[in-house]
């Protein structure tokens, strides 16, 4: 035993005798209490040493023991001592005393914990003197003040009683709950988590307020902008004082019925000197007042001559006599003999657009074949493997009589019922040249974008599966590109839907016996005419200057005295502007012939050795009047420039 005759935790000494020994050997259960205990008056205060210039918080550590239930131990295995480390840290605790490391008697061992290092400054709680050394070995832990004396063996408290919390005292004096303790290093709390998404929102909003206000900046700096809303650094402002408001007056006017009505005379007068050039060779024509019908100067005007190009007044006139103008041309795709097979049904369009959505030809709202191509696909699955072409609605030669050989395809295409940007080789301009095949050229073009195989030509079924459609511009449309460009395939295609809407065979011969019987049957004499085409490119085309005249004078009218007008007053929009557009737009630049210009519209033509010239010119007086000139002049440039002045001429006579 050591030198304090203080006995071990459990210990082998027995309290009986020999004769009373029990069964468990006699070993001490439990160690008495002494009758008399000595308890501090009140708990221990720790208070950490002063430091100079500083609060100081002092802590109280109250501990409470727990009265607890007597129970028996179990006999503790012998344990080797524990070496003493040596160290700075504070004295070693009596006899009895939980060191840190050491389980408590009786309790499962626990993990080992790290401790931290022992800290030098920290006060050692003194050994109370009346209080027995195991008892002191509870720091921090006196037993409560007045508690009565134990009535014979009492039971050690486990050395795990639970701790009283301590207690904090402000310099103010205000006592607070402080937190425990464990002598263990707490690690450092995490800091709190950063509003990330509010902070991105607030750098977003932030960015496109900076951009907003860079772009109205930007856009206020642009002239245009700063010229409109007028700020003070717009380029546009004004430097002065505002002008006072000047009166214009409006040169160009509608027709006026009240206007001085012309005479024969004074046509006759002021067309003398101009009709009688030599450049024009021998010149016949006409003049009329649609106002009044009459015919107010007559050279010639019943010998037929070659019209040229302006055979398309009496082709378009007969096409919107026979249609509605907005009569639409209609290109198909319809299932073939199998499921995997299309045949494409030309409709007589040969405006069809080779170019991707979005970008225009020559030929204004024309059907696009792309969109044809993606009906089909859709309709059919995918499934189409093979392409056929049936080109039966028209029939007869490609080329007309009276065609030199290169006029197709340089002035004009083989005509089929279907072609690509009318057979153009390049569809945004029409001076160039056309394909040779236009209808192999659609079908080889659509079987390579729909991913399929051309298989040539082929009837349709009768009631086939229709996989896709497309439709041209309306009739009106047409006629007015045909005459302001002097489109000759157009020209013979709108004579070939006239063919088929009077039932008559859509070939050259059939389309111009269609537009002749239209003709006739509205009331204009067309005995002796002959037509070899719809275009004019034949030279076999014969007509008289008056019959032109005569349907010019009917689209003139005033509206109201002619049921035919409304029909044919599309056929005037057409017109090309003297100076300003179409095949006149680089004419009437010449001295005596620039008062024309903007106020004649009219239809070129022109041949080897033929000219001719017909349309409507507003005189000073505000009147309308028709004129068809038709000349032989050898030299194409000196003939165009004296027709010129024919027509100026008439812009420039009161004619009374």
């Amino acid at each position: 035993m050591p030198s304090n005759d203080q006995p071990e935790w459990p210990s082998e000494d027995a309290d009986v005798s020999a004769e009373e020994k029990p069964a468990d050997g006699g070993a001490t259960a439990q160690l008495p209490v002494p009758g008399e205990a000595s308890l501090p008056e009140s708990p221990t205060l720790f208070v950490p040493a002063p430091k100079p210039d500083a609060e100081r918080t002092q802590v109280i550590d109250l501990r409470q023991e727990q009265e607890t239930e007597p129970h028996q131990l179990p006999k503790p295995e012998p344990r080797p001592a524990q070496p003493q480390q040596p160290g700075p840290g504070p004295q070693p605790a009596a006899r009895g005393e939980q060191s840190p490391g050491r389980p408590e008697q009786g309790a499962p061992p626990e993990r080992p914990r790290p401790q931290p290092a022992p800290n030098p400054e920290a006060p050692q709680p003194a050994p109370h003197p009346d209080r027995p050394q195991g008892e002191q070995s509870q720091l921090g832990q006196p037993a409560a003040p007045n508690a009565e004396r134990p009535q014979g063996p009492q039971p050690v408290p486990p050395a795990a009683a639970p701790l009283m919390q301590p207690m904090r005292i402000e310099p103010s004096g205000e006592i607070h709950p402080a937190e425990a303790t464990t002598g263990e290093e707490k690690p450092p709390a995490e800091p709190a988590a950063k509003p990330k998404r509010r902070r991105k929102r607030v750098l977003i909003t932030s960015a496109l307020a900076l951009l907003l206000v860079i772009a109205v900046g930007a856009a206020l700096a642009t002239p245009y902008v700063s010229n409109r809303l007028g700020l003070p650094w717009a380029p546009n402002l004004p430097k002065g004082d505002t002008p006072e408001p000047v009166p214009v007056a409006l040169s160009l006017k509608a027709p006026s019925e009240s206007a001085p009505q012309p005479t024969s005379a004074g046509v006759s007068a002021a067309l003398a000197g101009p009709a009688a050039t030599s450049a024009l060779g021998t010149l016949t024509g006409a003049v009329i007042d649609p106002q009044t019908g009459e015919l107010l100067w007559d050279r010639n005007s019943g010998q037929f001559r070659t019209p040229a190009s302006t055979t398309k007044l009496l082709t378009t006139s007969a096409a919107l006599l026979a249609m509605d103008p907005g009569t639409q041309l209609s290109t198909k795709v319809v299932q073939g003999a199998s499921p995997d097979t299309a045949v494409i049904v030309a409709g007589g369009d040969i405006t069809l657009s080779s170019l991707p959505a979005g970008q225009q030809s020559v030929y204004s709202g024309a059907a696009h074949l792309d969109d044809l191509v993606t009906q089909v696909k859709q309709a059919s699955g995918g499934a189409i493997e093979k392409v056929q072409i049936d080109t039966s609605i028209w029939s007869g030669p490609l080329t007309a009589p009276g065609w030199a050989p290169d006029d197709a395809p340089i002035y004009t295409a083989a005509m089929t019922p279907v072609m690509l940007d009318g057979g153009l080789t390049d569809p945004t301009n029409d001076h160039s040249m056309r394909v040779a095949q236009p209808a192999n050229t659609v079908l080889q073009t659509f079987a390579q974008r729909l991913g399929a195989s051309a298989a040539g030509q082929a009837k349709a079924p009768q009631d086939a599966k229709v996989l896709g459609e497309v439709k041209s511009a309306p009739l009106s449309e047409l006629i007015a590109h045909a005459l302001e460009a002097s489109d000759n395939t157009l020209a013979d295609a709108i004579g070939r839907m006239t063919a088929i809407a009077t039932g008559t065979e859509a070939s050259f011969a059939g389309a111009a016996q269609a537009t002749l019987s239209v003709l006739s049957q509205n009331g204009f004499d067309v005995s002796q005419v002959e037509l070899s085409d719809n275009s004019g490119l034949s030279p076999q085309n014969s007509v008289p200057a008056k019959l032109l005249a005569q349907v010019l004078a009917v689209a003139a009218e005033p509206d109201g005295k002619d049921p035919r007008t409304a029909k044919l007053r599309p056929m005037l929009a057409g017109l090309p502007v003297a100076g300003g557009s179409g095949t006149l737009a680089d004419r009437y630049n010449a001295a005596n012939s620039r008062s024309g210009k903007g106020w004649v519209r009219a239809k070129t033509g022109t041949l080897s050795g033929v000219h001719t010239l017909a349309g409507i010119v507003l005189d000073e007086d505000g009147r309308v009047l028709v004129f068809a000139l038709m000349s032989d002049g050898p030299d194409q440039d000196p003939a165009r420039a004296a027709l010129d002045v024919v027509a100026a001429s008439l812009r420039g006579c009161g004619c009374r």
